[in-house]
This record gives C-alpha cells, sequence and structure tokens, in this order.
C-alpha cells in the first residue's frame, strides 16, 4: 500500500492550488485559494505576494487531513510567469508585484533590446524578444520610476520563487522561470550578466537558478509551524507555470502539442534539444528536465476572457450558483451551447490585456463585432469561447506544428466539453485529456517532486501515469463553419489596430 506522497503548489493569477498526489500516481485531492489582483492604471496589472503566502498555508493546512496518513516527502512549484518580486534586505517585498499581464512596460523593453545591440543581438544571446510582460521590463521600469523602491531593492524572484522563500528560506529560482525574465541564455542555462549590466542593473539582483527537479531547499520550523508539514521535507525547483504544465500533460520531451487554457492560453511542445528562435514570434525557454527545452506562444486572456464574461454580464448565473450550486461557467455554456456554432456571425477579439502571440502588442483591445438586435447572452458567451479558440488556432499555425496529431489539452477551460468541442472544431483535430489535465501546474510540478523525492528516476518516467481520459473529434460540419468565420477573423486585427493606438 501507498505510504508516500508529494504535494504541488501552483500560484496562480486568480487564486493558488494546492494538490496532493501519491507514489503511484494518483491525485489525492486539491485545494484551491483564491486572492485579489489589482489594476491601479489601465494596463496594469499587480497582486500582494503575501496574498499567495497566505493562500499557500491555507491550502496545505486544509490538503493535509486529505492524505490518509500518507507522509508528504517532496514539495513542487509551479507558478505564474514574469512577475517582479521586488525583495528588500530582509527579504520583505518592496511594493506589490507587478504581474505577467501588466503592460505598462513597452517604453523599458525598447530601450532594452537598443542596449542589447538591437532585435538580432538580443535573440541572439537570450533565444527571446524582451516583452511587456517579461520580467526585465518591470525592474527598469521601476529604477526610471520608483527609484525609492528600487534603491531598496536587493534581489529579483518570480512569484512561485516568493513561495519557496516563505517555505525554506532560500532565495533561488528555476531555469524555466528565469527563462522569462528576458536576462537569462536559454542555449546555456544561465543568467546573461553581460546584458543584465548593459541594462544598467546589477547581476547580483538574480537569484541561483536550478533545475527543475533539483532540491532547491527544505521546509523550515517556522514555516511548518504555520502550514503542518514537517519540517525538513524538500522543495524541488519546480517550474513556470506555462513549462511545468507540459510536463502534467506528458510532453516534456514528446513534440506533442498541447493547449492550457488557464487566465492565459499556452500552445507548447516540447523539445529534447535546442531550438533556435531567429524572429523572435515563439518564446523558448528551458524545460524542467535537465538539458530540454520548451516551445510556446502565449495569449494573455484565455479563460481570463470567459471569467470577465462571467463577472461582468453573467451575474445572474452568479446569483443562481450561490442559489442551486451549479458553476456559473457551466450555465453559460449552457446558454452558449443553444447558440449554433459561429454564434450567427458574431465576432470577439481577446485581446482585454494587450496581446502577446501572435501580434506582440500592448495595446491590443478587445471587441465583439458583427453584434445585432437578434444576438444574446449566448451568442456573446459562445464568440468568448471562439474568439479564444481562433486566437490560440493563430498561435498553434505560427509555431508550424503541421505534423500534429491531436490538441492535449489543460487548464481550467479544458475541463469544458463545449470548450473542447470548439477547439477540435476549430483546430481540426481531435482534442484529447489526459488524467490530471484540469489541475494545470500543480499537477506537473507534483510530478516534479516525485522526481526531486526519488519516486520517479525523471519526468520522462512519469509519462505512462498520464493516462487518456476523454477524446473530442471534430465535426466535419462544425469545421466547415469555422474556416470561414476564421478566415474573417485573423482580418479584423489589422482592420482595427488604427483605433488600439
Amino acid at each position: 500500500m501507498s505510504e508516500k506522497c508529494v504535494l504541488g503548489i501552483d500560484v496562480g493569477t486568480s487564486g493558488c492550488k494546492i494538490l496532493a498526489l501519491d507514489d503511484c500516481g494518483v491525485i489525492l485531492g486539491s485545494v484551491t485559494e483564491e486572492y485579489p489582483c489589482y489594476a491601479p492604471q489601465q494596463g496594469w496589472s499587480e497582486q500582494d505576494p503575501e496574498d499567495w503566502w497566505n493562500g499557500t498555508a491555507a491550502g496545505i493546512r486544509k490538503i493535509i487531513p486529505r492524505l490518509n496518513g500518507k507522509t508528504v516527502c517532496a514539495v513542487g512549484l509551479s507558478g505564474q510567469m514574469h512577475g517582479m518580486v521586488a525583495l528588500d534586505h530582509e527579504n520583505h517585498a518592496v511594493r506589490r508585484a507587478i504581474l505577467w499581464n501588466d503592460q505598462r512596460t513597452e517604453k523599458q523593453c525598447d530601450e532594452i533590446t537598443k542596449l542589447a545591440g538591437g532585435p538580432d543581438a538580443l535573440l541572439a544571446e537570450t533565444n527571446n524578444r524582451m516583452l511587456t510582460g517579461y520580467t526585465g521590463g518591470k525592474i527598469l521600469w521601476m529604477k526610471e520610476n520608483e527609484p525609492e523602491n528600487y534603491q531598496k531593492t536587493v534581489h529579483i524572484v518570480n512569484p512561485k520563487d516568493y513561495i519557496r522563500l516563505k517555505l525554506t528560506g532560500e532565495l533561488k529560482t528555476d531555469v524555466s522561470d528565469a527563462s522569462g525574465t528576458g536576462f537569462f541564455c536559454v542555449r546555456e542555462r544561465r543568467w546573461s550578466d553581460d546584458l543584465i549590466r548593459k541594462t544598467g542593473l546589477d547581476p547580483t539582483m538574480f537569484v541561483e537558478a536550478v533545475e527543475s527537479t533539483a532540491v532547491s531547499g527544505y521546509v523550515t520550523k517556522g514555516a511548518a509551524d504555520v502550514t503542518g508539514l514537517s519540517a525538513g521535507i524538500p522543495v524541488g525547483g519546480g517550474g513556470g507555470d506555462a513549462v511545468i504544465s507540459t510536463t502534467g500533460l506528458g510532453l516534456a520531451k514528446s513534440g506533442r502539442v498541447g493547449v492550457t487554457v488557464g487566465t492565459s492560453g499556452v500552445v507548447a511542445m516540447g523539445l529534447a534539444s535546442f531550438l533556435p528562435n531567429p524572429n523572435g514570434m515563439l518564446q523558448v525557454f528551458c524545460g524542467n528536465e535537465p538539458g530540454s527545452f520548451s516551445a510556446m506562444g502565449v495569449t494573455l486572456a484565455a479563460a481570463g476572457s470567459y471569467q470577465w464574461f462571467r463577472n461582468s454580464l453573467g451575474q445572474d448565473e452568479i446569483r443562481r450558483e450561490k442559489e442551486e450550486g451549479k458553476s456559473a461557467f457551466a450555465l453559460l455554456d449552457g446558454e452558449a451551447a443553444s447558440v449554433p456554432p459561429c454564434s450567427e456571425g458574431m465576432f470577439f477579439l481577446p485581446y482585454l490585456s494587450g496581446e502577446r502571440a501572435p501580434l506582440n502588442d500592448p495595446f491590443a483591445r478587445g471587441a465583439f463585432l458583427g453584434v445585432t438586435s437578434r444576438h444574446g447572452k449566448g451568442h456573446f458567451a459562445r464568440a468568448v469561447l471562439e474568439g479564444v479558440a481562433f486566437s490560440l488556432r493563430q498561435v498553434y499555425e505560427l509555431m508550424s506544428a503541421k505534423d500534429a496529431s491531436e490538441i492535449v489539452i489543460a487548464g481550467g477551460g479544458g475541463a469544458s466539453p463545449l470548450w473542447r468541442q470548439i477547439f477540435a472544431d476549430v483546430f481540426h483535430l481531435p482534442v484529447r485529456t489526459v488524467y490530471g489535465s484540469a489541475e494545470g501546474g500543480s499537477f506537473g510540478a507534483a510530478l516534479a517532486a516525485g522526481v526531486t523525492a526519488g519516486i520517479w528516476g525523471s519526468l520522462e518516467e512519469t509519462v505512462p501515469l498520464i493516462r487518456s481520459e476523454s477524446m473530442t473529434a471534430p465535426i466535419s460540419a462544425n469545421v466547415a463553419c469555422y474556416e470561414e468565420h476564421y478566415a474573417k477573423y485573423v482580418k479584423f486585427y489589422d482592420a482595427l489596430k488604427w483605433s488600439f493606438h
């Protein structure tokens, strides 16, 4: 009988998820704790790191009684990428964290690119553009706009690494999250000290980057007292959510295509070797297996678009959720399912936070188009689902993943049967769910923790645990409709770009 288990912690944008996994790869349970996000100005996005820690500690306390007496032998970490947590000499945050979907740093990203010697020189060093969501531009923004906070800053970490600090007292990151700062030499898995100095920053701000399955520290007595964990449990390096989610889909080195529909949307492939990114249209980061890499394209508002729709226009569904106990999202899905494919001519552009792939435009904005008097709430809901699927198809085409035989879907959005059908029809490919796919980064983090603990020898060994759960086939009539609808969709951004700037 299995006596061991591991925990996977995912520090998301809407909340943190704590997942428990036994040493046979069976999920024992998961807990989610929500926390707020702040938008002090248009295009800004911030959170209080202490909210992450309070949510994490509360979630761990709630999951422990569900372990059936099993011993936690390691903890793995996942988290929203690119966020800037600035720490002072006592490791206290000097300000709220600036998040991945914050768009204030276009000027600073341009400055960094110029200081690097131009786009080609930057790509040659890091294999990635300096995008507005990345950590690097945020640091320079703080230096230029909040010099008092910059002067207090001794170290910069990413969101999951703040939880590592609180659990272990260690200041470390992992190679996948480091890749997303824009200051990391991905090919050589090291910080680009030369680029950091050219930018006028101090390389000592950046903490040690370890492999995802390496031991990064051990739970301290203080953290044990707060969480209920035992002191001395190893904490693995973990990974950025967009990368470690591919581990939870079994994509670590397989070359299969995964689509993660969380707050953001990610199309990703695992790579066994380095992939040059000469035009910078993709994000190519270090993978979670030593020597591996991950290629991806990210849209900024995937399930986040549907969450916005629920919060803004789904008040009746939110009320019914409280009264009837049925998810507001499921209720909206029911209304959307009553509408035929292509939403009777309505379109939605999901650029609520600007857009990364395929546009790289922080000023892009969301829009409904083709609205008529016959359209109701169900049409709007379905148009949101379809618009997100179209956006992710654009990313898929950018990746030239033409030989894919299926899509493996994950994230909260992947739990919707209607949305899975829309993805199958829009991509014209079968859409598969696998065990743990709805758990996102927490499942991948738990698998990595299992390697940290020695339960499995490598992440490759965990792939057989990730069994198929469902398959959604495309419907031919829907495919034909969506092909015509998609051909119109891809023209809207260029037609409207003038109004966004």
